[in-house]
């Protein structure tokens, strides 16, 4: 078991020990990336598939969807719908994209992604880095054009140059250019590194954008992403809005702007300043956000859960606790390209054990 609680083995351990961690992290996961998109144009991407596919056993119906897996890849991986294909090939049941914005934007200013290691987490300040809807739906147009993908879902989030009394205006537009080619869509208000975009998640201001919204994407089934740090009481106000707006679902959490409890010397934790923390911190909160949503709506609405989660044992905690499906990101960094390999054997080892119990 390493340090960080990443019980990382093989060559992917030596590489990330020896090199990527030595790497700036944005840069580290940029090299990535390119060799993850590859996959498909490499002709690589059926062979993966056959060492990778999930079991039968483990697919999920939701959202009128069958997903292969219940695990798959959260928003902030794939910013622009570039390497869906890959990260399908490599055992994901779907990919989230984004944060995708209505107007192109650079993000923050680098550096702007911090690892964690001791605890096994990221602190981020991205800054909705993308090419724009339009690129976007262009892109994705493509995707769903081949033949074995998994399920698309793409986040949108406000334009940062974009003021928040017109953050309605701005989502109508990327909603309008990017439910016809995703599966599903979320309205993300809950990133802390565009200013002003957590001040949706008041109800006053979140149940007209999310009415809005709903109109634009049609049969295009609408989730809202939601903050871990809002109060108990905030996220099952939220809930019951979903369900009285009548949204497909809630995805919890984003990342946290909490920084309690970290194992990480205090000094490193300080020069990488403000952001989103994700990773192992965060599965706590996460798991209770899961529990108090799950406890005011009703069992058909889709719950996605994401934040803090590492092994098999962890999906399938999120899952007993009245998950959908769940997602993951963070450790998809220090666990290397095999995770979704690892999470979907790991689930059917799980379920088959309970069955012989």
């Amino acid at each position: 078991m390493c340090p960080n609680g990443y019980s990382r083995t093989g060559m992917y351990r030596v590489l990330f020990d020896l090199i990527l961690s030595r790497l700036d992290p944005e840069r580290a996961h940029h090299l990535a990336f390119l060799v993850i998109r590859a996959l498909p144009a490499l002709g690589l991407g059926g062979l993966a598939r056959r060492y990778t596919a999930p079991d039968p056993s483990l697919a999920v119906e939701a959202l009128g969807l069958r997903f292969a897996s219940p695990f798959g890849v959260a928003a902030g991986f794939d910013k622009d719908g570039e390497a869906v294909l890959g990260l399908g090939a490599l055992g994901f049941g779907h990919v989230e994209v984004g944060t995708v914005t209505a107007r192109p934007q650079p993000g923050n200013e680098k550096p702007r992604l911090f690892r964690l290691i001791p605890d096994g987490a990221v602190i981020n300040r991205m800054g909705f880095n993308n090419n724009g809807a339009g690129c976007a739906a262009n892109q994705l147009l493509r995707v769903r054009r081949a033949r074995r993908r998994p399920v698309l879902g793409v986040n949108i989030g406000k334009s940062r140059v974009v003021a928040v009394e017109d953050a309605t205006a701005d989502y109508l537009t990327s909603a309008r250019a990017l439910a016809p080619v995703a599966d599903y869509l979320v309205v993300n208000v809950s990133s802390p590194n565009t200013p002003g975009l957590r001040g949706l998640q008041e109800l006053e201001l979140l149940a007209p954008l999310l009415t809005a919204v709903k109109e634009v994407a049609g049969d295009t089934p609408l989730l809202v992403k939601i903050a871990p740090d809002l109060t108990d009481d905030q996220v099952e106000r939220i809930a019951r809005l979903t369900v009285e707006l009548g949204l497909a679902g809630i995805i919890a959490t984003n990342t946290t702007i909490a920084r309690e409890g970290l194992r990480t010397d205090p000094a490193v934790v300080e020069a990488a300043g403000a952001g989103g923390l994700s990773g192992t911190p965060l599965a706590a909160r996460s798991l209770e956000v899961l529990r108090l949503i799950r406890a005011v709506v009703p069992p058909e609405l889709c719950v996605i859960s994401v934040g803090g989660v590492d092994t098999a044992e962890d999906v399938q905690e999120r899952l007993d606790a009245g998950a959908t499906l769940v997602q993951g990101y963070t450790a998809f960094l220090y666990r290397g390209p095999l995770w979704a390999r690892q999470i979907n054997r790991g689930l059917l080892r799980l379920r088959s054990a309970l069955v012989e119990a």
